[in-house]
């Protein structure tokens, strides 16, 4: 990293950044929505892609000067394209919120009725949050999991024949089991609705054949680049070709201005490395990895929203214990563990404090952990979890040199 151009400019952001890494190098991360990009992908990132202006599509922009990044565009839709099957690829969207807006502009009207998971449940805010705009503009229709953690599928049918709506959304951010692509469109074709799939959170997982793919079956598919995808921070928006069109423009000039060219050239890097032999094996080892933690974690009596993992996700259930998402969030950083607190189905506590914890397996992954090493994090979360009440200093120190110990046997950034 250019750490040493920073600091001679701006030397209050140059040490930050660098506490910043020295955090990611000591800390196990568990969220399940970050990763580690590749050097090449930061490098790409940071290229002076950053002062060019590219309003509209590749070659037929707005602005002159863009044969290059025309070039660089072009690459990441075709990648994209090859990567997960599809039609059509539009790579602008600042983020994955930011692309599922754009489908909403396309494919529905302020009022008009959609369906998506509730936030509660394992959605996303732009899935139909209240406070979001998807809440706020759509009359929405909400589904969520039984006690078991996963979707009903009989109750979402029975939803959408009541209320009919023009769009339903499949695809969640915290959700651990395998989502049925198929019936969502069985049910969407039933009444006459468009179906968009949200893979976020599993994209890497339906890249490389881990996760059934949505392709076959939805009218739009939305993704980040930033999660199981190990890009930049960004979205994408694919869909057939009969809707390619509308959704161009639904992008530009509907909800962005000019593109991130930088960040699409580090999004075409990545999807490069996406298409590798490598990367493959990282998404079945991302799967194996959280199979193995959530083992650990029930092995050491804790409890798994689901009981257990088909992806890359999965939620404590505190409930039983009598402790909160929040406090053990907050003692899992003292250990050396970030993670977040989230709500579990039916939680009787807020949003802000909530009753589980959200544990991801992809950057640990990445950074080169495997089976046994999970379960040695299931076991350091256990004892957390233990001495979340007393917060006896030295069992939280010898929980951070565990951590640490961890990190330590997989550099990260080092070489």
């Amino acid at each position: 990293m250019e750490i040493e151009t920073i600091r001679n400019t701006d030397p209050e952001v140059a040490e930050l950044i660098e506490k910043e890494l020295e955090r990611q190098q000591t800390t196990i991360e568990l969220i399940a929505s970050e990763n580690f990009t590749s050097k090449a992908v930061m490098a790409a990132a940071g290229t002076v892609l950053t002062n060019k202006y590219a309003e509209g599509k590749p070659y037929k922009r707005f602005y002159n000067g863009c044969e290059n990044v025309d070039k660089i565009e072009e690459l990441a839709q075709e990648r994209a394209k090859k990567l997960f099957n599809a039609e059509h690829a539009n790579v602008q969207p600042h983020s994955g919120a930011q692309a599922n807006m754009a489908v909403f502009l396309y494919a529905v009207k302020p009022g008009d009725t959609v369906m998506g998971m509730d936030l509660s449940n394992g959605g996303h805010l732009s899935h139909g949050s209240p406070v979001n705009f998807s809440g706020l503009y759509f009359n929405i229709i909400s589904y969520g999991v039984n006690d078991n953690g996963e979707i009903d599928y009989d109750n979402v049918r029975e939803l959408a024949l009541k209320h009919k709506p023009k769009l339903i959304i499949c695809g969640a951010s915290n959700y651990s089991k395998i989502i049925d692509f198929k019936k969502f469109k069985e049910i969407a074709d039933e009444i006459g609705a468009y179906l968009l799939a949200d893979i976020a959170h599993i994209a890497a997982l339906v890249a490389a054949g881990e996760h059934p793919s949505p392709f076959p079956y939805a009218d739009f598919v939305t993704t980040t680049t930033h999660k199981t995808l190990r890009g930049p921070r960004g979205g994408i928006i694919m869909c057939k070709k009969e809707h390619a069109q509308g959704i161009d423009k639904a992008v530009f000039p509907g909800i962005q201005g000019g593109p991130l060219e930088h960040i699409i050239a580090a999004k075409a890097v990545a999807l490069k490395e996406a298409l590798s032999d490598e990367f493959k094996q990282y998404a079945k080892q991302v799967v194996l990895n959280a199979k193995a933690l959530a083992k650990s974690l029930m092995d050491e009596g804790l409890d798994i929203v689901g009981n257990g993992t088909d992806n890359h996700v999965m939620t404590l259930d505190l409930r039983k214990l009598k402790k909160t998402g929040k406090d053990i969030a907050n003692i899992l950083e003292l250990t050396g563990i970030t993670a977040n607190k989230n709500t579990v189905p039916n939680d009787p506590e807020s949003p802000f404090v909530t009753s589980g914890v959200r544990l991801g397996s992809p950057a640990a992954t990445t950074r080169g952990f495997k089976e046994e090493d999970m379960t040695e994090v299931g076991k350091i979360i256990a004892e957390a979890v233990k001495i979340s009440d007393t917060k006896d200093e030295n069992k939280i120190k010898e929980l951070r040199q565990r951590s640490l110990n961890l990190c330590k046997k997989y550099p990260l950034y080092k070489d």
